[in-house]
């Protein structure tokens, strides 16, 4: 390392800036030729996984040009995988998909046939993924400086993992990072400097994970200068944790204990090498949280707070004003992109409004291809006639035009469509600039779920068999997410043609409810069972005719009465106004669906 200059600035400032520099000029370099990058890093990906089978399957045995690969490897979904993926879940340990051994599978939250995807992985990954993490705050850094100087409060949580017949692990991607060595032995980075001990976050039991979480965060409160959690709806949970149970938190920072709850022993050691006794700091948290408004709770709470670091893009943007409440309108900063298939890019401007959040895909991540999309009135994507001979590369995008994200990974996913919905809204120099639209055909998303409208209609089918003995029939029916709850909730509006001479009891919707959840896939499941990051579904009965009107309604904004079908689901507020106006009877679920970590798509 280069010798600090003898002006006051530590070497370790020093060298943080160094790092910074280098972080900043690689972005520069590979934006400024995106294609150069892109065709380099389909020849490492085709010459490392030359000799698997599913390529040589395909006519590409040996070939790594870019014009060849396009046409022998066809475009693909995750039903297209789903043999080769059983077979090394089974325990297969040929080159199937990639020449490195596949570490583990990632599970997707998007939904295959109602379950969760199972998405390759290899140890080499690991690298990629802390390449694009070390962007994130030599970029902030540009916006806010001094973040050095203080602690970020994250409420990062692992989930639950199974293993596959094969005996390869099978967990969510931020499971496996915050597993993996990278995390957990990272060396001292002040922009890595978070409240939370490794071991809260690697608590296994939610409840315990989140009390201590917070307790430090309170503890540290003057260090804080940056706070979030992955999605928006899991950082109002955290909020709304604290305001269930901040007399305990506050009872703890006044004696310098912990909780008994906290029975992990790893997360009592590590929390207790902090916590002393602080009587002032118990009186501040139990003057701020018993105040009858909640309103910038977190600006007076953590005075030092600058952002609030969380997505809210996509469906998470529905959380948008709650978060502004609770933070006194902070900035919202969304800074990367990433799924379980691939991380892709970060946000060069994250001061920017929710609205304007644009990604920037870093063209070494992976091969990146574009298949141009049209979305109908209702949000429904179009293909082009042309399919997937109209591909076109990270570097020939249109702006203005939205495409769905193709990716060739280095772990063995080759011409994936991701089902993620992108506009190209600007440029960093060469390389294009994405706002991200939505998740291809999702109806219905609280947290890290997604239902579709052939799930949502598979579920509403089996809960109607329940109204079968009443002589009762379901007229007709929509949905919502409703996040004015924490956790938010799935609705359902039932508009009920009721024949027989006997009223159906609660009890039947209350089961209709459960069979609706009983339905709906395992990330669903989890999210109500063991996050507890979605509330109770709800069927809310509305009066006959409701449909009727809301047809009515529909043709008064232009819909044209030939062609209007109801909607499955709705998030237009007017509609949903309507909709609650003509509710004559409310029920939820009376209890949690059944939900277990394996599950039996694994074994084929």
């Amino acid at each position: 390392m280069p010798e600090a200059p003898d002006n006051g600035v530590t070497a370790t400032d020093y060298a943080l800036t160094d790092k910074n520099k280098k972080a900043v000029e690689f972005i520069e370099d590979v934006t400024s030729r995106p294609d150069q990058v892109q065709k380099q890093i389909l020849t490492e990906i085709l010459t490392q996984n030359a000799t698997v089978e599913y390529l040589h399957r395909h006519g590409l045995s040996g070939h790594t040009e870019r014009e060849t690969f396009k046409k022998l490897v066809p475009v693909v979904t995750y039903e297209d995988l789903h043999n080769d993926i059983t077979r090394i879940a089974n325990g297969d340990k040929s080159a199937i998909l990639s020449s490195h051994p596949i570490s583990e599978f990632l599970t997707s939250s998007g939904t295959s046939g109602g379950e969760r995807k199972l998405m390759p992985t290899i140890d080499a990954e690991l690298g990629r993924r802390s390449l694009l993490y070390s962007l994130l705050m030599p970029v902030m850094n540009q916006f806010v400086p001094g973040l050095d100087k203080g602690k970020g409060m994250y409420f990062l949580f692992i989930k639950s993992e199974a293993k596959t017949p094969g005996g390869l692990l099978a967990r969510p991607v931020l499971t496996s990072y915050y597993k993996s060595t990278h995390f957990k032995e990272r060396p001292y980075d002040p922009y890595t400097n978070y409240t939370s001990p490794n071991e809260t976050i690697l608590c296994p039991d939610s409840y315990q994970s989140m009390y201590s979480q917070m307790l430090c965060g309170l503890y540290l409160n003057k260090e804080v200068l940056r706070v979030g959690a992955v999605f928006a709806s899991g950082f109002i949970r955290a909020i709304r944790f604290l305001e269930k149970h901040w007399s305990l938190l506050s009872r703890d920072i006044r004696t310098g204990s912990l909780n008994p709850v906290v029975t992990d022993p790893s997360v009592r050691e590590s929390v207790m090498k902090m916590l002393k006794p602080d009587p002032n700091l118990a009186d501040f948290i139990e003057l701020e949280c018993s105040k009858k408004s909640w309103q910038g709770i977190i600006t007076r709470l953590w005075p030092n707070t600058k952002y609030v670091d969380v997505i809210v893009t996509g469906s998470m943007a529905q959380y948008i004003p709650t978060l502004d409440y609770y933070s006194n309108g902070l900035p919202l900063v969304c800074t990367m992109y990433a799924s379980s298939e691939c991380y892709f890019g970060v946000n060069l401007n994250p001061l920017c409004s929710p609205s304007e959040v644009a990604y920037t895909i870093i063209p070494t991540m992976a091969y990146f291809e574009f298949l141009p999309v049209h979305r109908t009135a209702s949000g429904a994507t179009i293909e082009s006639e042309k399919g997937n001979s109209q591909l076109v590369d990270l570097a020939d995008v249109k702006l203005g035009q939205e495409y769905e994200l193709v990716v060739t990974t280095y772990a063995g996913l080759y011409r994936y469509r991701v089902g993620d919905i992108l506009k190209v809204v600007g440029f960093k120099n060469k390389a294009p600039q994405f706002s991200f639209i939505c998740r291809k055909n999702v109806a219905l998303s609280i947290d890290s779920d997604k239902t579709d409208e052939v799930e949502l209609h598979k579920a509403v089918e089996n809960a109607v068999n329940h109204l079968v003995p009443f002589s009762a029939t379901l007229t007709e029916y929509t949905s919502y997410a409703d996040t004015t709850t924490i956790p938010g909730h799935y609705v359902i509006f039932w508009e009920v043609n009721e024949n027989g001479s006997t009223s159906i009891p609660a009890s039947v919707f209350e089961d209709c409810c459960l069979t609706i959840e009983e339905s709906l896939n395992s990330v669903y499941r989890q999210g109500r069972a063991s996050d507890k990051s979605i509330g109770a579904l709800e069927i809310k009965v509305v009066e006959n005719g409701t449909f009727d009107k809301l047809m009515d309604f529909a043709i008064s904004l232009g819909a044209s009465i030939n062609q209007y079908k109801t909607p499955r689901c709705v998030k237009y507020k007017p509609i949903v106004e309507l909709l609650n106006a003509k509710v004559v009877s409310s029920y939820f679920s009376p209890k949690c669906p059944k939900w277990f970590p394996g599950h039996k798509q694994w074994t084929g």
